[in-house]
């Protein structure tokens, strides 16, 4: 992956909707060729991948949107509302799941050609794995949760289809068909597990969580280095992620007889050398600083 094309994340996601739609032909075939129910419930999730994909697309696309005089710190939060929706689908998939496996389990039924089918299947998931992995290159590359959101549920899609393989192999080698709809049932309660956290991670980012403690601290020497030459002090940091955004804000403590022009001139020059260095958009609020301190300029975050 380390020469791995410099994609953009729409790019990303078109790739994931267009193998989304390969992998749906390839595991449906899979599951008309054998009536494995775990096969069926290995396109379902497919299914969801697709819609994932999608939707992810479309909230991507919003949070890139620029700024305007509704949204003045941007659409970053868009971000979130794809990784919810794309759990909220793994709910509804997990529970098609369940319920076919249920039936099944009731009425077993006969395997059908399982060397075609499995091999329809594991070549889908060949295709998820691949995918998946770009998409967590450029998910890193552009601080995107969708993306790695997107990454993660492929990547279980990858695991499922591994388990129902097992399952459907020892149903056909010992007979026992009731094993078929259990390892579906096994499928649907794990991408049930992952949609849970996804729900929760988009809830804790509409949350305006603070950023990591390695940005806080690529931050803060930003900070300390720009002001210590100047004699001067910041304090009152505070920070917020808003999808692949990232905003702060800072008191900047100037000697009481600067004037207006020397103060604006050292919060520009530190807004920039944020930016520069770490991509966070600093916001700074100008203060005198208290008489004793302005021979020991210190930074503290809160």
């Amino acid at each position: 992956m380390s020469r791995l094309p410099a994609f953009t994340p729409r790019q990303a996601l078109l790739l994931s909707v267009a193998a989304a739609l390969l992998t749906i032909g390839m595991k449906s075939g899979a599951w008309w060729l054998t009536g494995s129910v775990g096969y069926l419930s290995d396109a379902l999730e497919s299914l969801v991948n697709l819609a994932g994909a999608s939707f992810a697309l479309w909230m991507v696309s919003v949070a890139q949107s620029p700024a305007d005089e509704r949204h003045p710190f941007g659409h970053g939060k868009a971000e979130y509302f794809s990784v919810a929706f794309e759990g909220g689908l793994i709910f509804l998939a997990s529970l098609a799941i369940l319920l076919a496996a249920g039936e099944r389990l009731l009425n077993p039924q006969p395997l059908g050609a399982l060397g075609v089918g499995t091999g329809l299947s594991v070549a889908a998931s060949l295709i998820n794995l691949l995918v998946a992995q770009v998409l967590f290159v450029v998910a890193r590359r552009h601080t995107s949760m969708a993306l790695e959101a997107d990454a993660r549920h492929l990547m279980t899609d990858v695991w499922t289809t591994a388990g129902v393989i097992l399952g459907v192999a020892a149903a056909s080698l010992t007979g026992w068909l009731w094993l078929d709809p259990l390892i579906a049932c096994l499928v649907a309660f794990n991408i049930l597990r992952e949609g849970g956290s996804l729900v929760q991670r988009a809830i804790h980012g509409l949350l305006d969580q603070a950023l990591s403690p390695d940005k806080q601290a690529q931050l803060q020497h930003t900070l300390q280095t720009t002001t210590a030459a100047a004699g001067c002090q910041c304090t009152g940091l505070k920070t917020r992620a808003s999808g692949s955004q990232a905003f702060a804000t800072v008191k900047l403590r100037v000697p009481g007889q600067w004037t207006v022009l020397q103060a604006h001139t050292l919060a520009d020059q530190l807004e920039q050398a944020v930016m520069t260095a770490t991509g966070v958009d600093l916001t700074t609020h100008i203060e005198p600083m208290e008489p004793d301190s302005a021979s020991s300029p210190t930074l503290a975050a809160q």
